[in-house]
């Protein structure tokens, strides 16, 4: 089927009325597709195509089930095309027992793509791996980020998930020069109190769902923090001379680019960017709470490059343009 271009760049959030969680949205062809975490009654990350954003169908489940005994729990695919092929990067595991990061390979944009039984990152070493975020740089060079757990404080950073960045040999390894791009330091990143894991009982701050980006030169790692199911939860960023860092991280009190408005949206986080038909505008592309807390649906907002750094529109609840 050939897109049919559609120049109207009205909106209105949510641009996907559905469970649709942790939403990576790119571009093939002329079409936007999304994939993301969703309802496993559809099939393992149903795929959603759009003209322009703002009007999206349904295309179908796209991962073929792996082994059973990796896990139930599958989480945040991206997608990223090389050498003719796509990679459809994931977790897999059993909710907060355990998750592995795992790579499945398609012909075609929207699959099926079938696992390649490779492990990402040794489970028996790192138990607990999420969200990777698939980044090419200019000179052709392919990182992956991803968030993982950390038990041991470093200077100001305290205990929990945080986001690091290791580079990718031929889209299937990881190199082994993991980095850290940012830990958790402040209280609204705060995942949960006394919170029991590992054995132990901490006092537990997330950061998740990395997005890289590149602009004027610099690199900037989006990523979320706080806790999911509550209105702590939002979107900030690191920045850096280079994918491998050293990685600057923000030291404010609330997230600078998402965060909730009371009343409206609640814990708007893990983003994607794309540009929007324009060619020119940045878009970022993220989920959101409805104030009954029914769902995460899908969000989109105009991305903003200032020169105090990267700030959203967003979130935003009423019709717009971009």
């Amino acid at each position: 089927m050939r897109s049919s271009v559609n120049t109207s760049l009205e909106y209105c959030n949510p641009v996907i009325d559905a469970d649709f969680a942790d939403p990576f949205v790119f571009k093939v062809d002329g079409w936007y597709y999304a994939v993301g975490t969703s309802g496993s009654e559809k099939g393992l990350f149903p795929m959603m195509r759009s003209a322009s954003l703002n009007s999206w169908e349904e295309v179908g489940p796209s991962l073929v089930p792996p082994s059973p005994a990796l896990g139930t729990h599958f989480w945040a695919p991206e997608i990223a095309f090389h050498g003719g092929r796509f990679y459809m990067y994931y977790s897999v595991g059993f909710g907060d027992k355990g998750h592995r990061l795992r790579v499945a390979t398609s012909d075609c944009v929207t699959g099926p793509y079938v696992d390649l039984d490779i492990d990402l990152v040794d489970p028996s070493r790192i138990p607990f791996a999420i969200d990777p975020s698939p980044f090419r740089d200019v000179d052709g060079s392919w990182y992956l980020f991803y968030a993982r757990d950390f038990l041991t404080p470093y200077g100001d950073s305290r205990t929990g998930t945080a986001v690091v960045v290791d580079r990718l040999v031929g889209m299937t390894r990881l190199a082994g020069e993991e980095r850290i791009v940012s830990r958790p330091n402040r209280d609204w990143q705060r995942f949960m109190s006394e919170r029991p894991i590992y054995g132990g009982v901490y006092d537990w701050h997330t950061l998740e769902g990395p997005c890289a980006a590149m602009h004027d030169g610099r690199y900037y790692c989006f990523y979320s923090g706080g806790r999911w199911e509550t209105d702590s939860y939002g979107v900030d960023y690191a920045e850096a001379d280079s994918p491998l860092g050293p990685w600057r991280s923000g030291t404010g009190e609330c997230p600078r680019v998402l965060h909730s408005v009371p009343g409206k949206v609640i814990g708007p986080g893990h983003n994607s960017i794309v540009q929007a038909p324009d060619g020119q505008t940045d878009i970022i592309a993220y989920h959101a709470w409805d104030t009954a807390m029914k769902a995460r649906r899908m969000c989109i907002d105009r991305l903003e490059w200032t020169v105090a750094g990267p700030r959203c529109d967003g979130p935003t609840w009423t019709p717009r343009r971009f």
